[in-house]
């Protein structure tokens, strides 16, 4: 009578064995090397509105280059939008930064919550256009953006979408920084914050920068005697510890940018956007209506390079 034989694999164990803890090692591989790929060099982008329209559309598929600022370790547990730590790859290898962050940048960052809070009750990404850096001086006046006392050249693509300008001294209560006359069309003087800039803080200052220092780890109160206490000590003044960059959109009338939220940590911003590679209307279903979502795929869209 023959004798049942058992194929075997390597070390002895079973083929079947064998070719399935192989899957497994692959499979593991392709999932470290696309968090690998999607922290440091490559990410694909959704953009949900028409901020940044024309250069950008709702609806349009980037990829974008997250090398260029050098990468961070993923910033959310992967496939959802819960927070976990991170820290910048260019922390510990300085050499896989190709170059900071410039004016008239495309970036896409961590938005850092509206204008009064502290931290964003959802994590989302945000694409705006980087208009001033660290110690910059911005100042719009009848829409026309001004940088250290130079008049800045519009993007290529710029647009309004209201003939009306809102004339200066005309407060939008949504404004940032809270309080000031300001609105989206005549904005400023303001300075962008860099790290060593020292904050005066006083009563009359407090409603204009509380949350940005509480965005920073502090905590900012006030005790029975009226003094501001900044971590539970008296001050009057409080020093910056990060970067920062402005941002705007280049749909003027339909951006909620910096000028009502404030402003962009450099360390929060993750990458420039390189190219479309697809596009199609945002505001119809594929599940529900598969046909008329096909029929706007942007076939003109596909390849476009953003600038």
């Amino acid at each position: 009578m023959a004798k049942e034989t058992v194929s075997k694999g390597k070390n002895g164990a079973p083929a079947k064995s064998q070719s399935a803890k192989d899957f497994f090692k692959d499979l593991l591989f392709v999932v470290g090397a696309f968090l690998v790929l999607n922290s440091m060099v490559l990410a694909a982008f959704e953009v949900p509105t028409g901020s940044m329209e024309d250069e950008i559309m709702a609806g349009d598929f980037l990829f974008v280059n997250k090398f260029i600022y050098g990468g961070s370790t993923p910033r959310t547990i992967p496939l959802t939008n819960i927070r976990i730590p991170w820290f910048r790859v260019t922390d510990v290898l300085p050499f896989l930064k190709w170059r900071d962050v410039e004016r008239g940048d495309v970036i896409v960052f961590e938005f850092p919550g509206q204008r009064d809070e502290v931290m964003s009750s959802e994590f989302m990404f945000y694409l705006k256009r980087c208009i001033a850096l660290s110690g910059d001086t911005v100042h719009i006046r009848n829409r026309v953006v001004h940088v250290n006392g130079i008049a800045l050249e519009p993007p290529r693509k710029v647009k309004f979408n209201t003939p009306r300008i809102q004339p200066a001294g005309m407060s939008d209560p949504r404004i940032f920084p809270k309080g000031e006359p300001f609105n989206e069309d005549n904005w400023g003087p303001v300075v962008v914050p860099k790290a060593g800039d020292i904050i005066p803080v006083t009563h009359n200052t407090l409603d204009k920068w509380k949350t940005f220092i509480e965005r920073e780890g502090h905590r900012v109160q006030i005790d029975g005697a009226g003094q501001i206490l900044i971590d539970g000590v008296p001050s009057q003044r409080y020093s910056v510890q990060r970067d920062y960059a402005f941002g705007m959109g280049d749909n003027r009338d339909n951006s909620l940018d910096g000028r009502f939220w404030g402003f962009i940590p450099v360390d929060s911003i993750i990458g420039s956007p390189l190219i479309v590679y697809w596009s199609w209307d945002p505001d119809i279903s594929l599940f529900t209506d598969p046909v008329t979502k096909l029929g706007t795929i942007r076939f003109n869209r596909i390849g476009t390079l953003i600038r």
